[in-house]
């Protein structure tokens, strides 16, 4: 195993390969936030409109989640407190109820997307309606979550990776199935566009990559993992073993978001109807047959259900660190459910509301950025681990594009031309 390119990790006074794994688990739970149904959509439109031609951008997107994941996980380990909790430890009281406020509505829009995939999941494998299954997806969170607080962390990390797994399956079914052009493929990742449509596709895709949510809550996740480690060589192996941790987990995520903009470029390239993901499902169906199509089903529901429990495990880290307040975290997941059911319940679109979700994300994404990148730049919070120039660079370049490319997006949804 290697930490860097040609330089081995040391099994002496190192780490070796089944202490690494033990060591393995918050980032998973965080990479939930990148194949959630907000992300299924997307990708599959992006391979049936452009085939292959939008590769790089998942690439490129995955690349950069993997740099700001880790900041958030080194933030937790080397200051102990999580990214909410040093917010409201330097904000006054009004400041800081107000950047609750803004960071509540990112934890209430993750969770109505999430609770909306479960549904659609469970209305097209059982024809249950979407209010019907939004309760279910609630409900069966809630089970989720009481293993957390009940079995505690190692234990709620095993049952999503396990739904990280069946998502994996899920949604890469369906490319044993088709022919995968590799020359395609490589030139997918070549950057390059075709009309504005595909610039726009593009930055649909990069500029969702990082949700807040998950920076909040892998911060904590480390932290309460490994606890607080004052012994500077342990400190740096954990760092060490946070990076692989990170790296494993979005190469799965990743592979995940590649593998379906793969399936719908080879299996259904030019047909319309692909930016809905019932139409999607169709899609899927028809081309590579029932089998497939409700092999994918189950993947969504999977990650609904993942996604929508992480979400809530982030509001309450949210809540706990801005306003110092712990609520029962089944007591908030009825409140973060209302929304959702709410939504379901009055006939909004299903796809409109996954977009407008979005467009909450969009509006706070630059509240978790920016002071995450600053904070991991500070000697005064991570003394001797203050991040590199070069760190430095690519974070602040990194969360410029993020930025740049959300304000965009949001632009062009309000003016209509998203």
């Amino acid at each position: 195993m290697v930490d860097r390119i040609g330089t081995r990790l040391p099994t002496s006074g190192g780490i070796t390969p089944g202490r690494l794994f033990t060591l393995l688990g918050p980032a998973f739970v965080a990479a939930i936030a990148y194949v959630d149904p907000g992300n299924v959509a997307a990708n599959l439109t992006a391979g049936a409109r452009y085939g292959y031609l939008l590769v790089w951008v998942l690439v490129a997107a995955n690349a950069m989640a993997v740099l700001i994941q880790y900041l958030s996980a080194k933030l937790g380990l080397v200051s102990g407190r999580s990214l909410p909790e040093m917010l409201g430890d330097r904000m006054r009281p009004w400041p800081r109820r107000a950047f609750w406020v803004q960071a509540e509505a990112v934890a209430i829009a993750t969770d109505l997307a999430e609770v909306i995939g479960g549904a659609i999941a469970l209305n097209l494998l059982f024809g249950v309606p979407l209010f019907v299954g939004g309760l279910i997806t609630g409900v069966v969170s809630m089970v989720i979550l009481a293993v957390q607080s009940r079995r505690g962390q190692r234990t709620f990390e095993f049952v999503v990776i396990g739904m990280l797994a069946i998502i994996t399956i899920g949604f890469l079914t369906g490319l044993l199935f088709t022919d995968i052009d590799a020359g395609g493929v490589a030139g997918g990742l070549v950057p390059g566009f075709d009309g504005s449509g595909s610039v726009l596709l593009a930055a649909s895709m990069l500029g969702a990559t990082v949700m807040p949510h998950a920076i909040y809550l892998h911060s904590a996740l480390a932290r309460d993992r490994h606890g607080v480690e004052k012994d500077s060589g342990k400190l740096d192996r954990l760092l060490r073993a946070t990076k692989w941790d990170v790296t494993f987990a979005l190469i799965i995520a990743g592979s995940v978001n590649i593998g379906m903009l793969l399936l719908a470029a080879s299996a259904f390239r030019g047909e319309e109807g692909t930016d809905t993901i019932d139409g999607a499902h169709a899609a899927i169906e028809n081309n590579l047959g029932p089998a497939v199509a409700a092999i994918f089903a189950v993947g969504l529901l999977a990650s609904g259900l993942a996604s929508t429990s992480v979400g809530c495990a982030a509001g309450a880290e949210i809540m706990k660190g801005l306003l110092q307040k712990r609520i029962p975290i089944q007591v908030r997941r009825v409140v973060t459910l209302i929304p959702a059911l709410v939504v379901l319940g009055i006939g909004v679109d299903p796809t409109l509301a996954l977009v407008l979700s979005q467009v909450v994300l969009s509006l706070c994404i630059p509240f978790a950025l920016i002071p995450l990148v600053r904070m991991t730049s500070s000697s005064a919070v991570m003394g001797a681990r203050i991040n590199s120039r070069t760190t430095v660079v690519l974070a602040v370049v990194t969360t410029g594009l993020i930025v740049a490319l959300n304000a965009a997006l949001l632009w062009l949804t309000v003016t209509g031309q998203g």
